[in-house]
C-alpha cells in the first residue's frame, strides 16, 4: 500500500458528553458533600443530647403520694458535655523485669479476691455477707444478695467472665420488689447495689440489659425514699411488698449528710442510661437545698455532719434543732462521700452544672483552715491530715486532731479536683493527704492502719520538729512521765500516735483508693510500692481458711480475727489493689467516674 495512504478518524461533531459527564461529577461531589455535611449536623444535635443506651419503661411500684408535676421535673443538662481536663499521668514504659514483677504481684491479688470469692460461693451464695471464719452468712441488706451485687465489676475487671455470667443468673433470682417486712437502708444499698449493677452495666460495654431490668426494678423502690411533703428521702424505711402502710415515707430530723449528699451519682447514671429524668429529678433537688445552705451554716462554707431535712429556713434545709448544741464538722465517717461526690458529679454531667464546681470551690478553703493539719513525726515527715472541727453557734471553731481511716478518701479526692478545677495546690496536698495515710500504715506493729487515731498537730504547716515531751503532753498533760511510758507500752503507740479510738481494721478501702489515685495521676512508683507493702500487710493478717476477716487490733504482733467480711472488700479494698498494678487503660479516670463503692460509671463524652 502506498504510503501516502494513510488512515484517519474521520473528524466528528464536536460531542456535549464530556461536559455533562465532568457536571455530573461536580454534582455528585456536591451531593456527597452536602449529605456528610447534614450527617454531621445528626450527629452533632444527638451527641448534645445524653441519648439513653436502653430502652426501659419504668412502672411505679406504687402511686406516689406527693408526686412532682411534669412540667416542673428536673431534667439532665441537655448541652454538649465540656472538655474537661485530663486526669491520668500519660503512661510510661516499663521494662521486662518491671513488668513481670508487676504482673506476679496482680496476680497475688487476684489469688485473693479468688480465695475470699470461693468462700463466698461456698457459704453465702446469693446472700449478703459471709461469716468469714465460722462460715454461713448475715443478711443485713434484705438478702439481696449484696457480695455477689458488688463484686460484678470486679469480676469483669479481674477477667473472671464465667463467675461474671454465673452471678448474672443468679442476679434474676433476685427480686427487689416482692420483700416482705425488709428495713432499706437507702445509702448503702444505693451505693452497693443499684452503682453495682450500673458499673457492671457499663464496664462490660453495655451488652447485658438484664442489669439495667434490675437497676430499674431496684430503682423503682428506692426512689419511694423521696415521697415525702418536702421530696427531702427517708434515710431507713420499712420496705414491704404487701403492707400499704410501709409507704408513708417522712424526712428524718436527724439524718447523716453523707445519705443526702451521696446519691446523686448513681441516680443521675441511671437516668442517663435510661432517658428517665424523674431519677436525676429525686437527688437534684436534695443537692439544690444543700447549695443554698451553704454559705448559712455556722460554719460557712461546710455542712455539719448531722442534719435535720424535715425543717426549712427559707427554703434552706438545716442543723440541729436545738439551740446551743455543738455541731460536727468533719470529712470522715457521716458526711464524707457527701464532699467526694462534688466533683465527681460534675464529671458525671460533662461539666454542665457549675453549681458542683461552686461547691467544691467554698467548702475546701474552709476544710483546710479548719480542719486540716500537718501531724508531729519523728522524721518531720512533709504529710497532712484532716481532722474534725467541733463548733458551737457563734463561737469559734476547735480542731481534734483525729484521722479516721475513712477520711484517706480526701488524698484522691483532692487530686482528682485539681486535675480537673485547674489547682495544682488541691494535687500537691492530695499527695501529702494519701501519704499521711501511708506514714499511719507504716507505724504500727501489723503495718496496718487503725479505724481511729489521735496525732499531735503542729502550729507551723511548713516544718515541724519532733518533741518528744510534746508527744508525752499530749497523751496525758497531767501524768508523771514514767506513767506516760507504761501507758506507751501497754497501749503499744508507736511515736506521734498520741490515742487510739479504734484499734479495728475493717478491711477498709479508702487508704489503697487514694494510693491507686495518686499513682494514676503522677506515675510515681512510690505510690506502687507504697500500696504493695499495704497489701501484704494486710493479707499477712486477715486470710482466714474460707476468706478474709476485719482484725480486732492494728497495734498488737497477733490481733485477733473478727468473723466479719464487708462487701467492700471484694468491691472496693481488693479492686484498688487490683488496679493499682494494671496497666493504666484499664478503667481510666478519664473515662469514668468511680462511686465511693469504687463502681466505674461511663463519664460522657
Amino acid at each position: 500500500m502506498d504510503s501516502k495512504f494513510k488512515f484517519r478518524r474521520k473528524p466528528q461533531p464536536p460531542s456535549l458528553f464530556p461536559q455533562l459527564r465532568a457536571s455530573s461529577r461536580k454534582l455528585t461531589r456536591l451531593l456527597i458533600t452536602v449529605f456528610l455535611f447534614l450527617s454531621f449536623l445528626v450527629l452533632l444535635r444527638r451527641s448534645s443530647k445524653p441519648t439513653p443506651s436502653f430502652n426501659y419503661v419504668a412502672i411505679p411500684i406504687r402511686p406516689e403520694r406527693y408526686p412532682i408535676p411534669p412540667k416542673s421535673l428536673l431534667r439532665l443538662p441537655r448541652h454538649r458535655p465540656k472538655n474537661i481536663p485530663k486526669i491520668q499521668h500519660v503512661p510510661l514504659p516499663e521494662t521486662v523485669a518491671e513488668k513481670r514483677k508487676r504482673v506476679a504481684r496482680l496476680q497475688e491479688v487476684k489469688d485473693a479476691f479468688l480465695h475470699s470469692w470461693k468462700g463466698y460461693k461456698q457459704e453465702a451464695w446469693g446472700k449478703d455477707e459471709l461469716r468469714p471464719i465460722e462460715g454461713g452468712f448475715k443478711t443485713p441488706f434484705c438478702g439481696w444478695a449484696a457480695t455477689m451485687v458488688d463484686s460484678l465489676d470486679t469480676l469483669w475487671i479481674m477477667g473472671l467472665r464465667e463467675e461474671f455470667e454465673i452471678s448474672l443468673v443468679e442476679l434474676r433470682n433476685v427480686d427487689f420488689t416482692n420483700t416482705e417486712g425488709c428495713m432499706i437502708n437507702l445509702f448503702e444499698t444505693t451505693i452497693r447495689h443499684l452503682g453495682g449493677m450500673l458499673a457492671a452495666f457499663d464496664i462490660s460495654g453495655g451488652r447485658y440489659t438484664v442489669l439495667v431490668e434490675k437497676a430499674v426494678e431496684l430503682a423503682e423502690v428506692l426512689i419511694t425514699a423521696f415521697d415525702t411533703p418536702n421530696r427531702m428521702p427517708s434515710p431507713h424505711y420499712l420496705w414491704s411488698a404487701i403492707d400499704d402502710n410501709s409507704h408513708e415515707h417522712v424526712p428524718s430530723q436527724s439524718v447523716v449528710l453523707a445519705v443526702l449528699g451521696s446519691l446523686q451519682l448513681e441516680f443521675t447514671r441511671l437516668a442517663q442510661i435510661t432517658g428517665n429524668d424523674k431519677y436525676f429529678d429525686a437527688v437534684q433537688r436534695v443537692m439544690n437545698e444543700l447549695e443554698k445552705w451553704q454559705d448559712n451554716t455556722i460554719l460557712p462554707g461546710m455542712w455539719p455532719a448531722m442534719v435535720d431535712s424535715m425543717r426549712y429556713n427559707q427554703s434552706c434545709l438545716l442543723g440541729s434543732p436545738y439551740v446551743g448544741v455543738e455541731e460536727t464538722f468533719t470529712l470522715g465517717s457521716l458526711a464524707d462521700s457527701a464532699y467526694e461526690y462534688l466533683p465527681k458529679q460534675y464529671m458525671m454531667l460533662g461539666g454542665q452544672m457549675k453549681s458542683y464546681r461552686s461547691m467544691y470551690e467554698k467548702f475546701i478553703p474552709v476544710a483546710k483552715k479548719h480542719l486540716m493539719f500537718r501531724p508531729m513525726t519523728v522524721t518531720d515527715e512533709d504529710i497532712l491530715m484532716f481532722g474534725t472541727a467541733k463548733l458551737l453557734e457563734g463561737g469559734q471553731p476547735w480542731l481534734i486532731p483525729e484521722l479516721q481511716h475513712l477520711t484517706c478518701f480526701t488524698g484522691g479526692m483532692l487530686a482528682i479536683a485539681g486535675r480537673i478545677f485547674n489547682r495544682p495546690e488541691d494535687v500537691e496536698d492530695g499527695a501529702k493527704l494519701a501519704d499521711g495515710c501511708v506514714w499511719a500504715y507504716r507505724n504500727t506493729v501489723t503495718g496496718i492502719m487503725p479505724e481511729a487515731f489521735t496525732a499531735i498537730p503542729c502550729e507551723d504547716m511548713t516544718s515541724c520538729k519532733w518533741d518528744k515531751q510534746e508527744w508525752y503532753k499530749a497523751i496525758d498533760a497531767r501524768a508523771k512521765e514514767s506513767e506516760i511510758r507504761e501507758t506507751i507500752v501497754m497501749n503499744k503507740l508507736s511515736p506521734g500516735f498520741v490515742h487510739i479510738q479504734d484499734g479495728r481494721y475493717l478491711l477498709r478501702p479508702e487508704a489503697i483508693e487514694s494510693v491507686f489515685i495518686l499513682y494514676r495521676i503522677t506515675g510515681d512508683q512510690y505510690w506502687v510500692d507504697s500500696g504493695w507493702d499495704m497489701f501484704k500487710s494486710i493479707q499477712a493478717q486477715t486470710e482466714t481458711k474460707l476468706a478474709h476477716s476485719a482484725i480486732d487490733n492494728v497495734l498488737t504482733g497477733a490481733p485477733n480475727q473478727v468473723d466479719e467480711m464487708e462487701s467492700f472488700w471484694l468491691a472496693e479494698t481488693l479492686k484498688y489493689f487490683y488496679l493499682l498494678l494494671c496497666e493504666t487503660n484499664v478503667v481510666n479516670l478519664d473515662e469514668y467516674v468511680l462511686n465511693t463503692e469504687a463502681h466505674p460509671l461511663k463519664r460522657p463524652k
